[in-house]
This record gives C-alpha cells, sequence and structure tokens, in this order.
C-alpha cells in the first residue's frame, strides 16, 4: 500500500503539499512535496544513527543489506506493478533491474565481510631508533558520516532509492538521506518500505535511512549544503549536477560530491574490421543504441570510421537495422522533449546529413541516425554533446589520423570501444594512451550497454562523464567513496577500532 508520504527517520511523514505523479500507463497518484524543513530533519536523524551504526559489526551490516535484498524481493510484484507504470519500462526489464538491485546489496555485503576493503596498515613501533624512536603506527579506513543519494530518472531500481550509491554507503557504514526522483515516486516509496523492514526487524536506529520525496531545487540546495551531509551521489544531467556539484565546493566546509553527469560513449571502427564484418557491428550497434529507447548512460551514441566504400556499407547496414526498431516509451515526458531538442541540435550542425528520420511525438522516442565529416566534428563541439535517446552520430574521417585527431578530441567518457581485428593492431596500439585518458572503461569488439557489478568493474571517468575520475558507482570498489582513511599512534589495543586490532 502507498502512503504518499515521505519517510524520515523512521516515521512516515505528510507534506503541506502534493503533486501528482506522471504515469506512462494507469492512474497518476499524489505524493507529498519535500521541503527543506523534511531534508533537516532527514539528516539530524541519520547524524544521530551515525555513532551506532558505524561502530556496527561488519557482520551486522552485511546482514542488514542482506535483509534489505530479501524485503524487496518480498514486494517484486508491487514494485514491477508500479515501475512499469511509472516509467513504461517492460516488466522483464523492471524484474532484471530488480534482480541487479538485490545483487548489488549481497554483493556489498560478501565484500564487507571479507574485509579487504578497510586497507588495514601497521607500522610496528621501533622505540630503540637513533636518533629518535618511530611510534606505532596503525591504518584503516573508517566511514564519513551521513550521505545523501539523488535517485536518477533512468533506474528506478539500481541508481535509486537503494541502488549502488545508497548499498555501498551503507556497506561503509553510513547513513544515507535519499532524495526520491519524481518520475517514479511510488516505486521509490516501495523500495523504501523495505529498508524500513529491514531497519525495523534487526532493530537498527531508524535515523539509518530516509527518503524524502518530490520537491524544488530548494529540497536538493538544502540537502547538499547541509552542514551535516558528508558526502554526495548523484546520477542525472549535466546541468543539474554541474549545479550541485558548484554548491558542493562552494559550502564553508566543503565536500566530494559524484556524480555521474553525461557520456556519448564513442566507438571507433577500425578498417580490417569494418571491412570483414561491417554489417555485424551495424547490427550490433543498433541493438545497443536502441535499447531501452536509448536511455542508458553507456548509449553508444557515436560511431567513428574512415570513409570509404567499407563504411558507405556500414552505414547502409546500420541503416537497414534501426529502421526496422519501432517507437518506445520514453520515461518521462520531460526525456521525451530533451530527446527531441537534442536531435534538432545535432540535425542543424554544419555538414550534418541525415541517414534515418522518423517522427516521434509526445513521450514516445523513434530512432534516428546522422553523419558527419571529420573535419565538421571537429569544427562542432555541440556535435559530440550527449543526446539521451536512440540518436546515433556516424563520423566519417578521412584517414587514421584524423581518427586520432577525433579521439583526442572527445571529453571525459564513461567508456570508449575499439572494433577490431588482428590486423588492426598496430592501429588499436596508437590509440589506446588517448582511449585510456578519456574513459573509466575502454571494450574491444563489444558494446558498452549492460555493466557488470563486479569488483574490477569503474563506472565513473573524466569529467563530464563523472565529477571525480578516480570513483566508480558500480563495483565494489564504490565503496571508497564513501570512506577515509584514519592513522592510529601510539594506541593501546583496548581503544582500536575492532576491526585494527
Amino acid at each position: 500500500m502507498l502512503s504518499g508520504k515521505h519517510l524520515i527517520a523512521g516515521q512516515w511523514v505528510a507534506g503541506d503539499a502534493t503533486f501528482l505523479s506522471s504515469p506512462a500507463t494507469g492512474e497518476a497518484l499524489a505524493f507529498a512535496v519535500g521541503s527543506p524543513a523534511h531534508v533537516d530533519a532527514a539528516v539530524k536523524g541519520a547524524e544521530a544513527a551515525f555513532p551506532s551504526y558505524a561502530a556496527l559489526s561488519r557482520e551486522k551490516r552485511a546482514a542488514f543489506l542482506e535483509k534489505i535484498a530479501d524485503e524487496i524481493e518480498a514486494r517484486g510484484a508491487e514494485i514491477t506493478a508500479i515501475g512499469t507504470s511509472e516509467t513504461g519500462l517492460p516488466a522483464g526489464r523492471l524484474e532484471g533491474e530488480r534482480g541487479r538491485t538485490t545483487g548489488q546489496l549481497r554483493l556489498f555485503a560478501s565484500h564487507i565481510r571479507k574485509g579487504d576493503y578497510l586497507d588495514r596498515r601497521t607500522d610496528a613501533a621501533q622505540p630503540d631508533r637513533k636518533p629518535a624512536a618511530r611510534p606505532e603506527l596503525r591504518m584503516m579506513q573508517r566511514p564519513i558520516g551521513p550521505v545523501a543519494v539523488f535517485g536518477a530518472s533512468n533506474f528506478p531500481l539500481a541508481f535509486s532509492t537503494a541502488g549502488g550509491d545508497t548499498a555501498s554507503a551503507l556497506a561503509a557504514g553510513c547513513p544515507v538521506v535519499v532524495k526520491g526522483h519524481s518520475a517514479h515516486p511510488g516505486t521509490g516509496e516501495i523500495v523504501a518500505q523495505a529498508v524500513d523492514a529491514a531497519i525495523k526487524a534487526l532493530g537498527l536506529h531508524p535515523g539509518v535511512f530516509s527518503l524524502v520525496q518530490g520537491g524544488r531545487r530548494d529540497v536538493g540546495e538544502a540537502l547538499v549544503k547541509h552542514p551535516l551531509i558528508r558526502a554526495v551521489g548523484f546520477t542525472g544531467s549535466l546541468g543539474g549536477g554541474r549545479a550541485l556539484f558548484d554548491l558542493c565546493a562552494q559550502r564553508p566546509e566543503p565536500i566530494p560530491f559524484f556524480g555521474e553527469l553525461g557520456s556519448v560513449n564513442p566507438m571507433f571502427l577500425l578498417p580490417h574490421a569494418v571491412a570483414t564484418r561491417g554489417a555485424a557491428i551495424a547490427a550490433g550497434w543498433s541493438g545497443s543504441l536502441t535499447m531501452g529507447a536509448g536511455q542508458f548512460c553507456t548509449n553508444p551514441g557515436i560511431a567513428v570510421v574512415v570513409d570509404g566504400p567499407e563504411a558507405q556499407a556500414f552505414i547502409a547496414a546500420a541503416k537497414a537495422a534501426v529502421a526496422q526498431v519501432g517507437a518506445q516509451t520514453m520515461l518521462t515526458d520531460g526525456i521525451a522533449q530533451a530527446y527531441r531538442q537534442g536531435r534538432d541540435r545535432i540535425a542543424a550542425g554544419t555538414g550534418v546529413q541525415a541517414v534515418l528520420t522518423s517522427v516521434c511525438d509526445m513521450r514516445q522516442a523513434t530512432p534516428y541516425l546522422f553523419e558527419v565529416s571529420g573535419a565538421d566534428f571537429l569544427a562542432n563541439h555541440a556535435l559530440a554533446e550527449e543526446v539521451f535517446g536512440p540518436l546515433g552520430l556516424i563520423v566519417l574521417v578521412r584517414d587514421l589520423a584524423e581518427m586520432a585527431a577525433v579521439a583526442a578530441a572527445m571529453a571525459g567518457q564513461l567508456t570508449t570501444t575499439l572494433h577490431l581485428d588482428p590486423e588492426d593492431y598496430g592501429v588499436a596500439q596508437t590509440l589506446m594512451p588517448v582511449l585510456e585518458r578519456r574513459a573509466g572503461r575502454v571494450l574491444i569488439n563489444g558494446f558498452p550497454t549492460g555493466v557488470e557489478v563486479v569488483d574490477a568493474q569503474v563506472h565513473g571517468g573524466p569529467y563530464p562523464a563523472s565529477t571525480n575520475f578516480g570513483a566508480t558507482s558500480v563495483g565494489t570498489m564504490a565503496i571508497r567513496r564513501w570512506l577515509r582513511p584514519v592513522a592510529y599512534q601510539n594506541f593501546p589495543v583496548e581503544l582500536l577500532p575492532v576491526d585494527l586490532r
């Protein structure tokens, strides 16, 4: 049952106003509008919970994460029903994303049980060292305090209420305050109910988790500016993320902002691969480009290929494959409108030619393909900016030298991809030093949609892909965002943290 309320430190709280959801199908529902006062109460609850939660044993925190996963699964049918209504995503996609969400929680439970993330180090005392004795030093990673998490529009489960940011922060020992996304408030509330049930079942401090729904920009600003918040996790637009990033930096006590903001995930198609299997690459690109109406941060929006007969055959194959994709419902009316604006921006670029056009309106998205020369692409930075949806741009370069120039001109990306055969290895070796500097993940002969949640994953990259190139929002290394090293000098064993004794 949906209450339409906020969850604030264990209490379901109404607001002075409500907003209506904007579902793709079904009835619009009313939810409380968040306010700075709600944020303040939630953050103060998180701070009150921090001492006891940070001191909780790794085993008990792991059990908490697993209990959240169990409670989410117990509500699986409810989550699928409200999620498909709110977002227009098919049931299979929601069920898969729910599995990813519970899998992340259980992965972090396993990760903290092992204890490696603590990075424990000890340097023994040397009392007889001359000319001065050396003290004993021990070091380990410690949780930083309450964390703010902003839910993502395109992942109502895996990157939202109990998604990767929340799971990793709770694993680290940090209470979490979530700013729910208004695109899927019902989904967010049911997941929050699952977290609340886990807190109550294990007798934890209720301030460990809060969800504030809706609200205008002042709610997000109040959250990142609150003096008790120690870090922020965000997935969203470049404009919105950059504004919050700047607020974090301008605080009297600046805090880290871990934002994932935008990426076009360029693919570089090397000559031998295009000549021998260009049609297969085109078919794979079509599937990745249009998957989920192109609403993935790893959507490969740009393909770079050396012009010539093989490139023209690739373009024809890509057009034929993409033309088979029909209209798809986008997550929100605003995203659909932004997609059409992005389409118009690309189409208006100097030298841009339409390969495949279609008609999309309202909340529906249909695919588009465009092509442009390498020279015109390099002359117009706007062509390298993300279009969130199933739109592809093919950059036809004169030669491999111009391909290298295009690679060097790219801003930071979540991913870059090389399609190659063994005969292309020499060219690839010249591109790799450039691509490694541009992206957090480099792929060979694959497509970047689909991000494995594993130890070795990096889902981040240089700006504007993310605001901290040393961090990832997917994989177990994501826990490092919510920890800081503390050194303990000449401590009696009895006073050390339990994990450092």
